[in-house]
């Protein structure tokens, strides 16, 4: 099973490797990318070695995928984004997502998300044809709710602390996007 590579404009999307264990940890040491995660901040390049080793073994497992998105001029990371899971049977998927905050405000995520949302929902990933994704956001996440908005996902709803992590419970708001409607936006766009 080949891992897809993804091309925007200003992004190429594809598998993290080894190599990548610096930037990543540098992201995920950041306090700020991981303010509204279930991670506390790296302080190991162990950690990015192992959380590498997990996104990859997700797809390998035909159970999720998770892209570097890199600036295609340099080839630089700045992030990753993916599905955390989905499931052919159901076909739906969760949506994940992170950026170095040297890029926030430039819509590299937007850019990246409409990519790989229409890769989903056309069906030439090994999941097949998606018909629903969903997003959760811990509330006060207010750039990433935006995102989700700009691309046409909707608010469903609070899930009162369905999320446990650093030591304590949160609450998780529930975007979902679906197949027919992201074609009407697209179409419309």
């Amino acid at each position: 099973m080949r891992f897809p590579m993804l091309d925007t404009q200003r992004l190429t999307l594809n598998q993290l490797e080894g190599e990548d264990a610096e930037p990543i940890f540098k992201l995920f040491s950041d306090k700020s990318v991981i303010k509204y995660y279930d991670l506390v901040a790296f302080t190991e390049v162990s950690q990015a070695n192992a959380i590498i080793a997990f996104f990859n073994s997700r797809y390998i497992d035909n159970a999720g995928i998770r892209w570097a998105i890199r600036l295609k001029e340099s080839g630089e990371l700045i992030g990753t984004c993916g599905f955390n899971s989905w499931s052919s049977k159901m076909n739906n998927a969760v949506i994940g997502y992170d950026l170095s905050p040297v890029y926030w405000g430039n819509g590299y995520v937007t850019e990246a998300l409409h990519e790989i949302i229409l890769a989903a929902f056309s069906g030439v990933l090994s999941c097949g044809a998606l018909h629903r994704i969903q997003a959760d956001t811990v509330p006060g996440n207010s750039a990433s709710e935006a995102v989700l908005r700009r691309i046409g996902f909707r608010e469903e709803g609070l899930r009162r602390q369905s999320g446990f992590w650093k030591g304590e419970y949160h609450d998780l708001k529930c975007f979902g996007l679906l197949k027919p409607e992201y074609n009407i936006m697209r179409c419309n766009g």
